[in-house]
């Protein structure tokens, strides 16, 4: 009579022939062109991270990795496509923290699951958001705003040029107490231009959408919303280093590949991602591009994208914030 662990023994020698076998039976990837879906417009910090992504992966892999546009929704139209996709390794998206967490609270409708419907592939780059006040204010640090509407509520209102900004406002809400009140813009620009003009007194954007202006001097950098402190922004302090330890948000940008796509070809997307993020000049272009170059596991992005879910569902519920 066969033992138990003789037979033990026998069922894993076969489950690893047959994965063996089965991860045999793969074609070689990539043999063409791949398609990586951006939901968002030419041009944009998630296109152009994308496009140094896509060009820096053909010369790792040998195979074409073409940028295709399709903006629109906030993002849901081009990742609704790539949801829709085959799982074959030859369709990808670049996911951000908007498509691939907030906007399933956002929107009251999604066509997508952002979990359930993708397999991540690895975390690209981070930025914190940045509170800068106009250089005629007597604004130094985030508390000298929060004390000032304290004293004075509506005495200095704060731009929202995104979703993102929002998000940061509602937080700092949240954790201050303070009766902060923000103007939603459309975009940075015409936010600017309203602080630079002096009709509102702070802004919550990008370090690249801030930075010729911090240049300038026309705007002074007064808190970034990682938890530490961030080189996209030297010298300025975190919010969580200015009496609210715990207070963080980052954006992100992450590749994704429909569900069902092979493990042995995420595995081998992975691994060149990680390469290419670990050149020092790829690493100076991103951080010139306004990212933190990040990397790490498909597990890690996982992990991660779960945590930010359960972390901004019940703060946007409790804001009541939508965008539809």
């Amino acid at each position: 009579m066969r033992t138990l662990a003789a037979i033990m023994t026998a069922a894993g020698l076969f489950s690893t022939a047959a994965a063996t076998h089965a991860q045999a039976q793969l074609p070689p990837y990539p043999t063409k062109p791949i398609r990586v879906i951006v939901a968002y417009a030419a041009g944009q910090g998630t296109d152009v991270a994308t496009r140094l992504l896509g060009e820096q992966l053909s010369r790792e892999l040998g195979q074409p990795f073409v940028v295709e546009n399709k903006a629109g929704a906030g993002g849901i139209l081009g990742t609704e496509l790539a949801a829709q996709a085959a799982g074959d390794g030859y369709t990808l998206t670049m996911g951000t923290n908007a498509t691939h967490v907030l906007n399933q609270y956002l929107y009251a409708k999604m066509p997508f699951d952002p979990e359930k419907d993708f397999e991540p592939i690895a975390m690209v780059g981070t930025f914190p958001m940045v509170l800068a006040a106009g250089s005629a204010t007597p604004y130094r640090a985030v508390g000298d705003v929060l004390d000032a509407v304290k004293r004075t509520p509506g005495s200095s209102d704060i731009a929202m040029p995104s979703t993102s900004a929002r998000l940061v406002l509602e937080f700092l809400k949240e954790r201050s107490g303070a009766p902060l009140f923000g103007i939603p813009y459309k975009g940075s620009g015409s936010a600017m231009t309203d602080v630079l003009g002096g009709q509102l007194a702070v802004t919550i954007d990008t370090p690249l959408a801030l930075r010729p202006h911090l240049a300038a001097g026309k705007l002074r950098a007064i808190g970034v919303t990682s938890a530490t402190p961030s080189s996209l922004v030297p010298g300025v302090k975190p919010v969580a280093e200015q009496g609210y330890p715990g207070f963080e948000f980052v954006a992100w940008n992450a590749l994704y590949a429909p569900k069902g796509t092979p493990a042995e070809i995420t595995r081998v997307l992975n691994a060149a991602v990680n390469k290419v993020l670990a050149k020092p000049e790829v690493r100076q272009r991103l951080l010139d591009l306004g990212f933190e170059p990040a990397g790490g596991s498909s597990a890690y992005l996982g992990v991660f994208a779960k945590k930010e879910r359960q972390r901004w569902a019940p703060i946007i519920k409790a804001a009541g914030i939508r965008a539809d």
